[in-house]
Order: C-alpha cells, then sequence, then structure tokens
C-alpha cells in the first residue's frame, strides 16, 4: 500500500509554544507553507481547491508514547467550497 507523502511538526513547536507565551515561531509559518506546498505538487491535489481539493489528517504525538490519548483529525480541508 502506498503512503501519502507529509511532514512533521516536532514536538520542540510545542515546547516553544508553552515557553513563549504561547506563541508559535515565527518561522513556522513560511516552513508549513512550504512543506503543504510540496505535499500539494507530489499528489496533484491543492489544499482549499474546490475542485481538486487535497484532504490532510493530523495527527497528534507525545515524546512518550500515550496509547488510547492521541488524537487524530481526519479530512483537514473539507468546507462549505470543497463538499
Amino acid at each position: 500500500l502506498p503512503v501519502p507523502p507529509g511532514f512533521t511538526l516536532t514536538t520542540e513547536v510545542c515546547t516553544h509554544y508553552y515557553e513563549n507565551d504561547q506563541s508559535y515561531p515565527v518561522e513556522l509559518s513560511g516552513h508549513v507553507r512550504s512543506a503543504l506546498s510540496l505535499v500539494e505538487t507530489r499528489v496533484g491535489q491543492k489544499f482549499g481547491d474546490a475542485d481538486n481539493p487535497l484532504l490532510v489528517s493530523v495527527r497528534s504525538g507525545a515524546r512518550a508514547s500515550m496509547p488510547g490519548m492521541m488524537d487524530t483529525v481526519l479530512n483537514l480541508g473539507l468546507n462549505d467550497r470543497t463538499v
């Protein structure tokens, strides 16, 4: 079974968020846009596109194993236009 492309935000992003008055690193937004653009190119779909939307899954994680405690959001990218 082929595995779709993706990217990871490390736990260091979470650490930064809580250690810096609940703010993300300045460069994070650009890195996420760049990584998402690469995924879009590889699969031939565009996030938020009404005709050929890229739907992504977001999975939470932790430094240590926490069975049953992690959430997964499926089909992120659906909205009134894409549906």
